[in-house]
């Protein structure tokens, strides 16, 4: 079994970091391949490896295993340690990662992922404010049914992986989630994956027009720890 994952900017790819940070966490060994963000729209050269045109993309042998649930999914068939051992932790992870994939709009739109900056936020709409209160309700009723320290108990599982975007996102903008999901913000801001990836993010010399756009439309960027790009 040989894997290959594709992934795109660490700074920017809040869906390459879920599969890429589970199979890390878990040591599922894969071949890393990052392809990154070079125009304002790359769908066409991502369809060379993306039915979607997007990533990530798991290759494995001559078979392409699309979308960050795509991928999770595909994994916990052949690997353990995916979800939750407990039925009643499993069964809640797996709707805390179905409502992440398909829900918090406002939050992806208002609050878009930048690792290497903090952000002056902008004022928050009301559905923004919304999604904050759903998330830290949340994150504090696993933490609390499943006696943490990760979101369904004592190992990190895909339900921290699908998160770990919003996790860099509540420490750029200063976002508040309580009490419980700041502690559970710095458990997965210390694990060694999430480290990692942030190190790379830092290192990163690659800048894409829309992305930065998307990120002044958020707020003022007061810090930026990324390492400055070529063109400078």
């Amino acid at each position: 079994m040989s894997y290959t994952l594709v992934t795109a900017n660490r700074n920017y790819s809040s869906w390459s970091l879920r599969p890429w940070a589970l199979m890390t966490a878990l040591d599922i060994p894969f071949v890393d391949r990052i392809q990154p963000f070079a125009e304002r729209d790359n769908y066409d050269a991502f369809r060379a490896f993306s039915p979607t045109g997007q990533v990530p993309v798991l290759l494995d042998g001559d078979r392409v295993v699309w979308d960050s649930l795509g991928i999770t999914l595909y994994l916990a068939d052949r690997h353990d340690r995916i979800w939750p051992e407990d039925a009643a932790a499993r069964a809640w992870a797996m709707c805390a990662v179905a409502e992440m994939h398909g829900g918090f709009s406002a939050l992806r739109r208002e609050r878009t992922m930048n690792v290497g900056v903090r952000v002056a936020a902008a004022p928050s709409s009301p559905s923004l404010s919304r999604d904050v209160t759903r998330l830290s309700e949340l994150w504090a009723e696993g933490l609390d049914r499943f006696a943490g320290p990760w979101l369904a108990g004592q190992r990190f599982s895909a339900v921290d992986a699908f998160y770990a975007p919003v996790a860099f996102r509540v420490r750029t903008y200063g976002i508040d989630v309580g009490p419980a999901g700041s502690r559970w913000v710095d458990t997965l801001l210390a694990h060694p994956a999430i480290r990692r990836w942030e190190a790379e993010a830092l290192a990163e010399p690659w800048r894409e027009p829309g992305h930065e756009e998307e990120l002044s439309a958020c707020g003022r960027v007061v810090e930026d720890h990324r390492t400055p790009p070529v063109s400078q």
